[in-house]
């Protein structure tokens, strides 16, 4: 079993768990529309990434 030769100290632990902590999902405001979208992600009402339309948007009743 393979045991530890050091003990861990408290500093190297904590840099350990820094990457643990929850973090606020980013978001940015859309240049053509202005609506919040996750960065690298297609918006969903128009449909367009990176300035391309890659999905149809369905026409609301």
């Amino acid at each position: 079993m393979a045991v530890p030769k050091k003990k861990t100290s408290p500093s190297r632990r904590g840099m350990r768990r820094s990457a643990d902590a929850l973090k606020q999902p980013t978001y940015l405001e859309d240049k053509d529309s202005g609506e919040l979208r996750r960065p690298h992600h297609l918006d969903l009402k128009t449909g367009m990434y990176k300035g391309r339309q890659v999905l149809k948007v369905k026409a609301e009743a």
